[in-house]
C-alpha cells in the first residue's frame, strides 16, 4: 500500500485529491496538512511514501519545504502541485529535490498516472510544461543539455534502443528489464517529451540529437 499525505492550503483542492486517491485500493491517504511547517511535522510522524505538495503556501513554500525533507527523507517521492506554468519555478523545485510537477488543472486525469510514475524511479513532469520547456530552450546554444535532464539514465537507455529498431522485448532481454518494465519507461518518455508513439520517439530523438547515430 502506498502512504499519501496532501499538503495544501486550500479546503476544495484537498478535497478534490481526497476524492482521486478514495478510489485507489493501492494508495492510502493518511494525512493532510494545510501549511508547510505542518507537512513537515506530519511527515516525520508519518513518513509517507509520496507528498503531494502545493508550490505556494502562506507560510512556507513547497520548494522550502522539499529542500527541507529531501535530505531526512531521500527516498520519499514529492510532487509538487501548481497553478503556475513557470519554467523558472519548475526548475527550481526539481534542483530542490521534487520528484515531479503537474499542474493543478491537470490533476484530475493526470494524478494517478504520475503517481506511479514516481513510484516506478521516474520523473514526472506535466506534458504541458514539457512542451514549454522545450520550446523556450530550442533556440538555445545547449537545448540538448536541457531535455535530456528531464530523462533519467533508464529512460535514456530504452530510448537509444527504440531509436535503433528495437522491440519492447528485444530491449527488455537487453537491460535485463520485463516487458512491462520498458512499456511504462516508453509512455514516461513519451509524457515528458509530449509525444504519442514510438514513431515520434525515433523522430524526435533524431532531430533534436538527443541520441548519438552509430
Amino acid at each position: 500500500m502506498t502512504k499519501i499525505l496532501i499538503t495544501d492550503d486550500h479546503a476544495i483542492v484537498r478535497t478534490g485529491l481526497r476524492t482521486l486517491l478514495k478510489e485507489e485500493p493501492s494508495m492510502e491517504l493518511i494525512g493532510e496538512a494545510t501549511g508547510g511547517y505542518q507537512a513537515i511535522k506530519l511527515v516525520q510522524e508519518m513518513k509517507p511514501d509520496i507528498l503531494l505538495l502545493d508550490l505556494s503556501m502562506p507560510d512556507l513554500d513547497g520548494i522550502e519545504v522539499t529542500r527541507k525533507l529531501k535530505p531526512l527523507f531521500p527516498k520519499m517521492h514529492i510532487l509538487i502541485l501548481t497553478i503556475h506554468e513557470d519554467q523558472a519555478l519548475l526548475r527550481e523545485a526539481i534542483r530542490a529535490g521534487a520528484s515531479g510537477y503537474i499542474l493543478k488543472q491537470a490533476a484530475e486525469s493526470e494524478l494517478i498516472s504520475a503517481i506511479n510514475i514516481l513510484l516506478r524511479g521516474d520523473m514526472y513532469i506535466d506534458p504541458a510544461l514539457v512542451r514549454e520547456l522545450i520550446d523556450e530552450t530550442s533556440h538555445s546554444s545547449e537545448p540538448q543539455k536541457t531535455t535530456l535532464e528531464l530523462l533519467t539514465p533508464r529512460e535514456t537507455e530504452v530510448l537509444k534502443h527504440i531509436v535503433q529498431g528495437y522491440t519492447n522485448r528485444q530491449i527488455g532481454e537487453e537491460l535485463n528489464i520485463s516487458t512491462r518494465t520498458v512499456e511504462g519507461h516508453r509512455a514516461s518518455l513519451c509524457g515528458k517529451l509530449g509525444l504519442q508513439n514510438r514513431v515520434d520517439l525515433v523522430r524526435y530523438a533524431r532531430e533534436h540529437g538527443l541520441i548519438d547515430q552509430e
